[in-house]
């Protein structure tokens, strides 16, 4: 066993020049790792707490100071000492030490910087990839990657309320040939776009972010780019969405491109696009709290179509075990900042596959440069990834670590690819 030497936390910036907290453990042994945690600007009301300065003329209120500190005078006294390789361990020690139910004391960014960079430190020192040390054996499945190439709703200043439009590269062969047909669509979406005299900025996750004149008018962009990039969509390249619906939800009715609409009728909008598009997911579908309408969705559609728990399931067992109980949704996407720790972010993974429920390893909009997520996903067999569009490098970090993956596995790789479609809960 290997002993935490020290633990330090520092603030850094992310993808949206907003701080977040990067964190460094050293061991006995001579190893020295650091992980830093992003951040979501489309968060769920049940997630744990992204602890900010709130000192409105530092970085708008957003700096991480407190969360740092927390770190360097309080979890580090926690961790010092321990042995890295106990994990839950670790975790269990820092839960602790906030005492609250959502990480509010010390704060779920100061708890995952520790975490993850614990995690990180003792797979280096037992001399084996990360994804190996977390998922030991069974650690040999490259996820397909859901590339959110447009952009809307929270993740960009445009008229679109659906947050993204995915292409799912389902029919390739390994992950190295789903990365360059969704390059190649993503680049073929941006001539697209051009030609139709459309503005090709992007958006947080580097997906385009034009106006529309309408939400299926993304779709329809998609299907021409897919066509035009030489591949066939519904064999070759698929479609998902998160629709955020939380977002806009206000007393159980929402504001869907100006009309005010019931679950019901989102339903019924939702059934119609999966019928004219090759769509085989649906994040988000409805607002966090509308179970019942989850219960609906899921009734009509979860028999074709991963509706995907977001916001709905914030990576919390609770919320999960609540699904599951009552048949609201059949995909959890994991994000490690709801839930503040590794080793629940493991269990929550493990809680869903138990009840048939696919899992989608997330990053968040705003992003660092770290890969942890990568791992992540082949650690656990994650059928699916969603790291955002080929583009950026706080994104593209996340798809060239799964390369440098699937090199390393090497004819032991496994791509999930088809496999998916034979059953798609």
């Amino acid at each position: 066993m290997t002993i935490v030497q020290d633990v330090f936390a520092r603030e850094i910036l992310d993808s949206r020049a907003n701080p977040t907290v990067e964190v460094e453990v050293a061991l006995s042994g001579g190893v020295r790792s650091r992980a830093s945690v992003p951040s979501g600007a489309s968060t769920g009301a049940s997630e744990a707490v992204e602890l900010r300065d709130e000192e409105h003329a530092r970085y708008g209120g957003k700096g991480v100071l407190r969360a740092a500190d927390n770190v360097n005078r309080i979890l580090r006294s926690r961790i010092v000492g321990q042995e890295a390789e106990d994990q839950l361990l670790i975790d269990s020690e820092m839960i602790r030490a906030d005492g609250t139910a959502n990480k509010g004391s010390l704060g779920a960014n100061a708890l995952l910087g520790v975490s993850l960079a614990v995690a990180r430190a003792a797979a280096s020192q037992a001399g084996i990839p990360l994804y190996r040390y977390i998922g030991g054996l069974r650690a040999g499945r490259l996820p397909i990657p859901m590339m959110n190439i447009f952009n809307g709703g929270q993740h960009a200043d445009n008229n679109v309320d659906i947050q993204e439009y995915m292409i799912v590269p389902v029919g390739a062969m390994s992950f190295r040939q789903a990365l360059r047909i969704g390059a190649e669509v993503y680049h073929t979406l941006r001539n697209v776009l051009k030609r139709e005299g459309m503005a090709t900025t992007v958006g947080d996750e580097g997906g385009y972010a034009p106006n529309l004149t309408s939400n299926e008018d993304a779709l329809r962009y998609l299907m021409v780019a897919i066509d035009e990039a030489g591949y066939v969509a519904g064999r070759d390249v698929f479609l998902a969405l998160d629709v955020a619906a939380s977002e806009f939800c206000e007393n159980g009715r929402y504001t869907f491109e100006g009309k005010r609409m019931t679950s019901d009728m989102l339903i019924d909008y939702y059934e119609e696009l999966t019928k004219r598009y090759p769509i085989i997911s649906v994040e988000d579908g409805l607002a966090e709290d509308d179970w019942h309408g989850w219960q609906a969705m899921t009734a009509r559609l979860g028999g074709r179509v991963r509706l995907v728990g977001d916001d709905l399931f914030t990576t919390n067992p609770s919320r999960i075990a609540r699904g599951i109980r009552e048949r609201a949704g059949n995909a959890l996407l994991v994000k490690p900042n709801q839930i503040g720790t590794l080793s629940e972010t493991l269990y929550a993974i493990r809680l869903a596959e138990s009840a048939g429920y696919s899992t989608i390893i997330s990053h968040r909009s705003g992003e660092t440069e770290d890969d942890f997520i990568a791992d992540l996903a082949v650690a656990v067999s994650a059928p699916f990834i969603k790291t955002g569009a080929p583009a950026r490098s706080e994104r593209v970090a996340k798809y060239n670590r799964l390369l440098r993956i699937e090199d390393e596995l090497g004819s032991m790789a496994e791509y999930a690819g088809k496999s998916v479609l034979a059953n798609n809960r």
